[in-house]
């Protein structure tokens, strides 16, 4: 498996990772050839319980799904954390549990619990103080140190750009690996952030969030490392299904779209059928 933090240390250019939220998803983005995913919060809980990224999922929630991308695949896998769900112990436990199920890396935020979509509005954080003691317990939790610790502040709207930006530097002091300071509004504050924090930062492009979109190319270049595209692809699966199952609502048949979709050969194609038929093979008896 790649290192990540070999991955995220090469500054000769950008680290662009995928959203996903299942194990056929975390498949596919192994196969086009991404180097590394991320375990979205805001996936997981849109896909197991059908409802927002609004503090509905916990620890038990986040471990089993990252179990089951991390089995999927051999490329690093880092995973939305969101708070820790607890104190610093219950961090201590997640890192814990986390590592052990295969997981690469984790984003760990300071908002406070319950909390909500990093592009939501009504978004509050937990004093430095209390966010020091549980970026230590992760840190502390960590048995190998190429396991990433990812900082992530919510600051910026409730405290404004030089607050977030201050606690991303005190969040670097105390050890993390990387930065994420959530939700910049422009252009110039991203700017700002990447002349500030000396850290391998991230940045989080959702469409329609309250960042601009922006190519890697040229967030590099502002000194963003890990460009984060966390929900495009449940994004496109919630459109091609809304645009198929209407097709279907209306026609009562897809024959209509059968260009829009992979064909039977082709998805088993993407789940390994071939490898499976070969081992099966083997196992025949030759008595």
């Amino acid at each position: 498996m790649p290192n990540l933090r070999k991955l995220l240390f090469d500054n000769s250019k950008p680290l662009v990772v995928p959203g996903v939220y299942d194990a056929i998803g975390a498949k596919i983005a192994q196969k086009v050839g991404f180097e590394a995913m991320f375990q979205t919060g805001y996936g997981t809980s849109a896909t197991l319980l059908g409802l927002p990224d609004y503090g509905f999922i916990g620890a038990t929630e986040t471990t089993d799904n990252a179990r089951r991308i991390c089995r999927a695949v051999s490329v690093p896998v880092i995973v939305d954390a969101d708070t820790g769900y607890g104190n610093p112990l219950s961090v201590w436990k997640l890192v814990t549990e986390l590592e052990a199920v295969g997981a690469a890396g984790i984003f760990l935020e300071d908002q406070k619990w319950p909390k909500r979509c990093g592009h939501m509005s009504g978004k509050e954080v937990i004093p430095k103080e209390e966010y020091f003691q549980k970026l230590q317990a992760a840190l502390d939790a960590r048995k190998s140190k190429d396991f990433i610790i990812v900082a992530r502040t919510d600051a910026r709207a409730p405290e404004g750009l030089d607050a977030a930006i201050e606690r991303g530097l005190q969040y670097k002091k105390i050890g993390a690996d990387a930065i994420f300071v959530e939700a910049p509004k422009s252009i110039e504050e991203m700017k700002k952030i990447g002349r500030s924090i000396k850290a391998p930062l991230v940045a989080n492009m959702i469409e329609g969030g309250a960042t601009p979109l922006v190519s890697s190319k040229i967030l590099h270049k502002m000194g963003f490392k890990l460009i984060l595209y966390p929900l495009s692809v449940l994004f496109a699966n919630a459109f091609a299904s809304m645009k198929i199952l209407h097709e279907l609502r209306k026609s009562g048949t897809t024959s209509r779209l059968k260009k829009n979709v992979v064909n039977f050969d082709q998805f088993n194609e993407i789940v390994d059928l071939t490898k499976f038929k070969k081992m099966e093979r083997s196992y025949v008896s030759k008595i």
